[in-house]
């Protein structure tokens, strides 16, 4: 059915369509064109941004054999989930979001909406399981190595990809994202030119839990421990250091840093990009603030990453 509006001059004409002379089509909003331009330019730098700092990531932590540890394997599995969303999520996003119709495919629909699942899914379990990794390494220092061997690591990274991937591609190729309300998505949510995860009450709750409310309350827990072992640490060095200046000897510490039926279009893109700059910003908070990262930022920008044995370099 056709759907008349009135322009501000009084007169009576069609909206714009995603496919102009189909009965299907979904409404189209028009950007103005400095609108369109500066958002092409935002999203543009934001997956170039995204790419480059992950891809920085990557080649550090394979490169230089000193980083070839448990916790790094962790940082590596996330730089390579958030890579993966700049590269291949975010591009396709950028083209909903500014033309505000999906121009590339039902299938191709399917296939990136298994995807975002899935990459921003393993994203956050990655950031548990480095939570985890942390919690070992500072409230049971002596059973780290132990606990968190490299083949533990393995096993962890190998379980978070597959569950990802198994509620992506499962919810949205088996349809589990709308089962109950398939008659109330067909006949009112879809239409040609729409590429948008809609989810039932059970589907999203399911979702919002397995894939951020359990593995943030976790997450939670772990640093609110390391916190509270840390906070003890520090009153115990003070303690220390206090008998120490009595008897008029100098102490130096040094201390690590530990520093998601009726949404608007527009409000449910931004939800979506809110997500996406999490892997924008991951290799910024769990990479560039150590130093030895950022030594091998400079040898990789600097091209020494070329020279002989560079992957031996002492970075700390």
């Amino acid at each position: 059915m056709d759907v008349i509006i009135r322009s501000q001059n009084g007169i009576l004409e069609k909206p714009f369509l995603c496919y102009e002379f189909s009965n299907t089509s979904c409404q189209k909003f028009v950007y103005p064109l400095e609108t369109r331009i500066l958002l092409y330019i935002l999203f543009s730098v934001s997956s170039i941004v995204t790419i480059i700092g992950n891809m920085l990531v990557i080649i550090t932590v394979i490169h230089f054999k000193q980083l070839h540890t448990p916790t790094n394997y962790l940082i590596l599995s996330l730089a390579v989930a958030d890579l993966l969303v700049g590269g291949v999520v975010m591009p396709p996003s950028m083209l909903r979001s500014i033309e505000t119709c999906w121009y590339l495919g039902d299938l191709f629909c399917k296939i990136h909406s298994s995807l975002d699942v899935t990459l921003c899914t393993t994203s956050i379990l990655n950031l548990c399981i480095i939570s985890l990794d942390r919690y070992y390494a500072i409230c049971h220092p002596f059973q780290y190595h132990s606990k968190m061997t490299s083949l533990t690591t393995l096993v962890m990274i190998i379980i978070s990809w597959t569950l990802s991937a198994a509620l992506g591609f499962g919810m949205i190729f088996m349809k589990l994202n709308i089962l109950g309300i398939e008659d109330f998505y067909y006949e009112n949510i879809t239409c040609n030119g729409s590429c948008t995860l809609f989810q039932s009450r059970a589907s999203a709750t399911a979702m919002s839990l397995a894939c951020f409310y359990v593995p943030a309350f976790v997450m939670l827990c772990m640093y609110l421990k390391i916190l509270h072992v840390a906070k003890r640490q520090v009153e115990a060095i003070q303690s220390v250091n206090s008998e120490f200046k009595k008897e008029g000897k100098a102490t130096k510490t040094l201390a690590d840093p530990f520093i998601g039926y009726s949404v608007p279009p527009l409000l449910f893109d931004l939800f979506f990009w809110v997500g996406y700059y999490n892997s924008t910003c991951n290799p910024i908070v769990y990479a560039f603030f150590y130093s030895w990262f950022r030594h091998a930022f400079r040898i990789i920008l600097s091209k020494a990453l070329f020279q002989t044995n560079s992957s031996r370099t002492t970075l700390m």
